[in-house]
Order: structure tokens, then C-alpha cells, then sequence
């Protein structure tokens, strides 16, 4: 008898051992997340949770480290564009190019650019383009975007060499009103063009070429200080034919270069005249003293 309680007792005690080691061991598990549930092996819902070694932050591979979590700051975050920039303008006010010549040449065509090619954009071209663009239905911005060069092409034929640079003498600019009375060379920036003008009224006319952009040639009122008709540049050692001086050694003056490139060049300040006969004319005619007026 107390044999079979002997064991009684020790089984029971064995019992509880492994009751205990049970309850132990679920724990365990439970606190690993390793429940039918979070396997995917039970029956009932619920959210589970998934290993911490496949976690994986937007824009990063898994098993890889997150922003941040090496130590290192995180990398920017890329913000999403506000808006696309406005393309920039083939050609715009104060261009001056061979594709300015065409667009002023096509232009003409349409009836819409009342003068001679020169190749630079300023208000005049400006205004034809916000002409044409009004016809269009185009935005009327006055300088020139891919829809407006490829309409006005489409509308035109290529320029020939001579719409381009044609022999006549460009088209007269609005006289500034400095130029309205007395005697004046009214010099135009704007159409590239001299008109010698006696009280309002235009004599004669010649077309003109100016300084580079290092080289301006000044605006302003001046002055005929001193006329040379056979003159050579000091600085530059060139020719300067009928020279009539306006401002510190800027001068009106017949330039061999301008005939022969016509406006591919520049001067180094200068009004050139490329048209010989009539300079020689005008020389004869104006006197030291008379206005110059070089304006846009």
C-alpha cells in the first residue's frame, strides 16, 4: 500500500512537471508569434504579423536597411514637380541671328514684316510675330515658340538668297522726335537704317551697320564734330572713308566690309555705310555742327 502511494505521488508530481513545462513552452512560442494564426496554419482571422527580417520600407529592397537605421541621416525625399517650366522661346527680342533673317524674310512673305531682312529681333519683329500669332490663333507672346516657327513654315516657302539680303535699302524707321527739326542724321538701331532729314523731311537714306556687343556704338544726341573725307582708324588701322565724327572717335563713315559681308560683321563702334556713292553725296551735304540722333 504504500508502495502504490509512493508512486501515485510521484507520478502526480510528474505530472505537474510537465504541465508546467507545457505551459512554459507556449509561452515561448507565443511570444516568437510562431501561433497556427501567424503561420497561416489556423482557422480563424485576424491580423498577423509578418518576420521582421522581410520588412521592407517604400523604395527599398527587402532585407535591406531603411532610411535611417545605419547610423546615417536619411537621403532626401524627392518632391513631385509643381509644374513643367515654360519652354524657352526659339527666337525672342534682342536675337540676333541667320534664323532671325528667315523669320523676318517669311514674315514678308505673309505681308506681315514691312521691310528689309536685317537679322535682329527687336520691337518690330516683335510685333509682326504677335500679329501673326493673333491671325493663328496662337498665343500672342511676340517671340517665337516651336508652334509658331512651324506654322509660319508651313504657311511659307524658303527664302531665296535675295528676300534674305535684298539690294534695296531698308525700309525707314518712325523718325525719333530729336530727328524732326533742323539738320540731322537720324540713325535708326531698330530698322538699321540712316536718314539724313532737313525739317521733318527725309533727303536721302542709307542702310547702316553699328557696333558688336563689346563694341556698342552709343545712343544719343550728338553732334558732327569734324569730317574727314580720306581716314584711317588709329586703333584698329582700317580705312575710313567719308568719316564724319559724332562721339569720341565714333564716327559715320563708308566700310569695305560692310559691302562685302554685309551684315555677317560688326564694327567696333562705328556707323558703317555700305552703300559708297551715296555717302560720297551726303558727305558734300552735311556740315560740322549738324545733329545726329542714333536711337532704337
Amino acid at each position: 500500500m504504500k508502495r502504490t502511494s509512493s508512486v501515485i505521488g510521484r507520478t502526480a508530481v510528474r505530472g505537474t512537471v510537465l504541465r508546467r513545462v507545457a505551459l512554459a513552452a507556449a509561452a515561448v512560442a507565443l511570444a516568437a508569434g510562431c501561433t497556427p494564426d501567424a503561420v497561416g496554419g489556423g482557422d480563424t482571422a485576424g491580423p498577423t504579423r509578418a518576420p521582421a527580417t522581410t520588412s521592407a520600407t517604400p523604395g527599398t529592397a527587402p532585407g535591406t536597411s531603411s532610411p535611417g537605421t545605419d547610423g546615417k541621416p536619411p537621403s532626401p525625399t524627392a518632391t513631385p514637380s509643381t509644374g513643367t517650366p515654360a519652354p524657352k522661346p526659339l527666337m525672342a527680342d534682342g536675337d540676333e541671328n541667320e534664323q532671325v533673317r528667315e523669320l523676318q524674310a517669311r514674315l514678308r512673305q505673309l505681308d506681315f514684316f514691312d521691310r528689309a531682312p536685317t537679322g535682329f529681333y527687336g520691337k518690330m519683329t516683335a510685333g509682326a510675330v504677335e500679329r501673326f500669332q493673333k491671325r493663328r490663333g496662337l498665343p500672342e507672346t511676340g517671340s517665337v515658340d516651336e508652334a509658331t516657327w512651324q506654322r509660319l513654315v508651313s504657311l511659307t516657302r524658303k527664302p531665296t538668297a535675295d528676300e534674305l539680303k535684298p539690294a534695296t535699302t531698308n525700309k525707314l524707321d518712325t523718325p525719333d522726335p530729336r530727328c524732326m527739326t533742323g539738320r540731322v542724321l537720324c540713325i535708326s538701331k531698330e530698322s538699321r537704317t540712316l536718314a539724313w532729314m532737313i525739317d521733318g523731311k527725309v533727303v536721302s537714306s542709307l542702310d547702316v551697320r553699328f557696333g558688336s556687343e563689346n563694341t556698342p556704338t552709343r545712343e544719343g544726341l550728338f553732334k558732327v564734330e569734324w569730317k574727314a573725307r580720306e581716314w584711317t582708324s588709329t586703333i584698329y588701322h582700317t580705312p575710313m572713308p567719308y568719316a564724319m565724327f559724332f562721339s569720341r572717335g565714333q564716327a559715320v563713315h563708308y566700310s569695305a566690309d560692310f559691302a562685302a559681308r554685309g551684315y555677317n560683321g560688326a564694327s567696333h563702334g562705328c556707323v558703317n555705310v555700305r552703300d559708297r556713292a551715296k555717302l560720297s553725296a551726303l558727305f558734300d551735304e552735311v556740315k560740322v555742327g549738324d545733329k545726329v540722333v542714333v536711337h532704337w
